[in-house]
């Protein structure tokens, strides 16, 4: 197991080497630091195209949030990572958990033209079973009027696994006005450790598109695929709730709901991302 996890860290690192130097290229004619924007922050820019931002909330916390960009973003996802939500983001803009979906796979949205902002949690915060709050609702609303503060383009929500409830919650609570859509990745959709599913985050108040996407893979007992339908029709405000079905069964962890498994479309991430940014693609256009 440490030989695959050494072997993996090295693929991983090389995967990483690589997209920052294509990304460097891409973005090298951007100049300057992102536009100032209303909300009290401090930034460091960590890489070309990257910043790390601690963001000052209404209730007086701070918010640190890791933002990649290409030069002239067509959209902006607010990317809501799942587990506990803790990442561990650095003022140099390390990544102390970086395996979640969300997080491992930034510069591949921002190959296609994607802007993406990624929270932290606060104070390292455990997230489960406080997603589902209006307190969190609240907090996703503040994500998404920074990232509007970047940039005139749409803003998107995505949320994987735990992370879905989020998406979800803040989908339902902010005025459609603010986002171009929604999407759930391996939602979880039946009750664990949690205690709390997307059901419990007022889907019945999502009025933006929406796409719920389900690995036929997943083994992630908290997140069957097959939950996908019910997920879409719980959504029933939503004129535009679809399912995305992928395939995917390759895994680096025994764990059925770790990133490094179906459930974190390991193996298949530029597909997945493709896919997804097809559907929004057509939303932004």
């Amino acid at each position: 197991m440490r030989q695959e996890r050494e072997n993996l860290m090295s693929r991983s690192l090389q995967r990483i080497t690589l997209s920052m130097a294509m990304l460097a290229l891409a973005c090298a004619a951007h100049a300057g630091d992102p536009p100032a924007h209303s909300m009290s922050t401090d930034s460091e820019t960590v890489v070309i195209g990257e910043h790390v931002f601690d963001l000052s909330l209404r209730n007086g916390e701070r918010q640190r949030v890791l933002y990649a960009t290409p030069s002239n973003p067509k959209a902006i996802i607010v990317m809501l990572p799942g587990g506990a939500g803790d990442i561990g983001i650095e003022r140099t803009g390390d990544v102390r958990h970086d395996d979640n979906f969300v997080v491992r796979t930034r510069n591949l949205w921002v190959a296609r033209g994607y802007a993406v902002l990624i929270p932290d949690t606060v104070d390292g915060d455990n997230l489960r079973g406080l997603r589902s709050s209006p307190a969190y609702a609240a907090l996703v609303g503040e994500l998404v009027g920074f990232a509007h503060t970047k940039s005139s383009v749409p803003v998107f929500l995505l949320g994987t696994s735990q992370g879905s409830i989020a998406a979800m919650n803040g989908a339902a609570h902010l005025p459609a006005a603010q986002l171009a859509g929604v999407v759930l990745t391996e939602s979880v959709s039946r009750q664990g450790g949690s205690h709390e599913t997307v059901f419990q985050a007022s889907p019945q108040d999502v009025r933006v598109p929406a796409l719920v996407v389900a690995n036929h893979d997943d083994r992630c007992a908290v997140a069957p695929p097959e939950d996908a339908p019910r997920i879409v029709a719980a959504m029933s405000h939503s004129a535009q709730a679809r399912v995305l079905y992928v395939n995917g069964d390759t895994s680096q962890s025994s764990k059925a709901c770790g990133s490094l498994t179906p459930h974190g479309y390991y193996g298949i991430e530029p597909m997945v991302v493709d896919r997804i940014a097809d559907w929004m693609d057509a939303i932004v256009h």
